[in-house]
């Protein structure tokens, strides 16, 4: 019984995991998912080709694309379009690179 409920545990635990949770800052106005957002730190949680922000009591979802780059990114980098528009954000510490805008939502 103790087995099964350590095994019980570990799964339940890489379930929970499953979506990845970062804080990102942006340092100017920006635009995700059609929705403008201050400067600030945000919470985001990639799920699948699903993009999250959490804005207070609102929430902004976008279509997202997870690409990996063959070597790590040092910091965490947002890359916008000329309208404020976030269309990258590359994960520090990993070598994840998240996609946004027309391009993510072609791709899926």
């Amino acid at each position: 019984m103790k087995k099964f409920v350590i095994a019980f545990a570990t799964v339940a635990l890489a379930v929970a995991s499953a979506a990845e949770k970062r804080t990102i800052t942006l340092y100017s106005p920006s635009v995700i998912g059609g929705q403008e957002l201050k400067p600030g730190d945000y919470r985001i949680v990639v799920d699948g080709n699903k993009l999250s922000i959490k804005d207070g009591k609102r929430t902004i979802e976008a279509p997202v694309k997870v690409e990996s780059e063959a070597k790590k990114f040092d910091t965490t980098a947002v890359r916008y379009a000329a309208d404020k528009e976030v269309t990258e954000i590359r994960l520090g510490g990993s070598n994840t690179k998240l996609v946004l805008g027309s391009s993510a939502s072609n791709a899926n």
